[in-house]
C-alpha cells in the first residue's frame, strides 16, 4: 500500500482525514493499547488479544509514526528494542476512542469493565483528564507542566 503523505487527502472532509490517518482497525487497536493498556513495545502489541500479523504490525507502527501519532525511541534498557509512545497528537485521540467505546458498550455486549464504562459516561471530561494525566506521567511530565505550556502558548 502506498504510504500516505500527511496533507495529501482524498478530500478536505475532517472525517475523511481522520479515517485516512488512523481509520483502519489495527491502527486504532494499537492506539488503544498504548492509551488504555500501557503497551509500548512491538512484542506487547504482537501479543495482544487480536493476534495481529507481524507485517501488519510493523506497517501500522510505521504509519502511526509517520503521521505523528506515535514516536519511536530505543529502549534504554535494551538497545535492540524500541519504545513506542503516543505524541500530543496521539493522546488527543482519547475523546474519539472513548466515544467509540461508549457507543459499542451501549449497543453490544463488550469485554469493557462496566465500572470503566460508567466512569466514561458519567464523567467523560474527568476520565479524559485522567487518561491525559497518565500519558503526561509516562512522558516524564506532570499535569502542571502541561498547564504551564498551555498558558505560554497564548
Amino acid at each position: 500500500m502506498k504510504e500516505k503523505i500527511p496533507g495529501e487527502w482524498r478530500s478536505g472532509c475532517p472525517i475523511n482525514i481522520l479515517l485516512e490517518t488512523i481509520g483502519d482497525t489495527w491502527s486504532l487497536l494499537i492506539v488503544r493499547d498504548m492509551m488504555f493498556l500501557g503497551r509500548k513495545t512491538y512484542n506487547e502489541f504482537l501479543n495482544a488479544g487480536e493476534k495481529i500479523a507481524t507485517n501488519i504490525l510493523s506497517d501500522r507502527l510505521q504509519r502511526l509514526e509517520s503521521s505523528g501519532i506515535v514516536t519511536k525511541q530505543r529502549d534504554p534498557s535494551d538497545a535492540r528494542r524500541h519504545i513506542y509512545r503516543l505524541t500530543e497528537k496521539g493522546i488527543d485521540l482519547a475523546p474519539v476512542l472513548i466515544e467509540m467505546i461508549v457507543w459499542a458498550a451501549r449497543h453490544e455486549e463488550t469485554a469493557a469493565p462496566p465500572e470503566i464504562i460508567r466512569k466514561m459516561t458519567e464523567d467523560r471530561e474527568g476520565f479524559i483528564a485522567s487518561v491525559r494525566s497518565q500519558w503526561l506521567t509516562m512522558q516524564g511530565r506532570n499535569v502542571s507542566d502541561s498547564a504551564i505550556e498551555a498558558n505560554t502558548e497564548d
